[in-house]
């Protein structure tokens, strides 16, 4: 265990994309990271690299959310290195391999959405929890928050990944309930609800938000870069919002705006 006393985060799914924009920004703001992904670390090292180079330490915790003991594993590595974790992000998730109908979806795709995107999420956010909450009992002062990154899915229905819509409504759910429950030992708990971002994720559609985006879907005209959200996510990490708990930060560039 080491003797440093910068704050700690632990960032799901963030050797890429969303996650790797959140990370970066984390790793601006000072905070030491344990970085996961499902790659093998030899596969990651650039990144890991990029990150410390703004002076805090990084380590990589390989394994599945989805996994009990992978989650189980990638805690106690956090534990054993830094010997504290004062920042949960929630953010790994997978799309559906196949965009199909509701009226013809799969259980197969469903139980892959729903164990990746809720069912690890939220137990892994019970876990990480009762240990927040032990710090917090060894330490009367110790700062602790967890963020979990959901979806414009939310609340936006799109019936060809009815799945992918269920699994973000359940994180949306997630986070007023460990609100509540936290809110006694003075852990807030927030939801970052991002928009149309380009990542890998949207890749296979970005012709079709180009032209959704260039025809008016979002108020300002453009996709949102895993940059913004790391933007937010950072932001509310810092503790500007500790009156806050349960609040839903959107980062969508205006398109869930009612407008006539």
């Amino acid at each position: 265990m080491n003797e440093r006393t910068q704050p700690v985060a632990f960032i799901t799914g963030s050797s890429r994309g969303i996650g790797l924009g959140i990370a970066e920004h984390l790793a601006k703001k000072g905070f030491d990271l344990a970085i996961n992904g499902i790659r093998d670390e030899s596969v990651v090292m650039d990144v890991l690299g990029t990150l410390r180079v703004h002076g805090g330490e990084v380590i990589y915790c390989q394994g599945s959310v989805a996994d009990a003991n992978d989650r189980q594993a990638m805690l106690a590595k956090i534990r054993g290195h830094f010997g504290r974790l004062n920042l949960l992000v929630n953010n790994a998730g997978v799309a559906p391999q196949v965009r199909a109908d509701i009226l013809e979806a799969t259980e197969e795709s469903f139980d892959r959405l729903l164990n990746t995107n809720l069912k690890g999420a939220y137990f892994l956010t019970q876990a990480v929890a009762n240990w927040m909450i032990e710090q917090k009992k060894e330490q009367a002062d110790f700062q602790a928050s967890i963020i979990t990154v959901s979806s414009i899915s939310a609340t936006v229905a799109s019936v060809n990944r009815g799945d992918y819509c269920i699994s973000k409504a359940g994180l949306s759910m997630a986070t007023q309930l460990f609100a509540v429950r936290l809110g006694e030992f003075g852990i807030p708990v927030y939801e970052v609800r991002p928009g149309i971002i380009k990542t890998d994720m949207t890749a296979g559609v970005s012709a079709k938000y180009d032209a959704l985006i260039a025809d008016g879907l979002t108020v300002q005209p453009r996709w949102g870069l895993p940059d913004d959200v790391g933007r937010a996510v950072a932001a509310i990490a810092e503790g500007g919002f500790l009156y806050s708990t349960g609040q839903i930060f959107m980062v969508d560039g205006g398109l869930t705006l009612a407008r006539l």
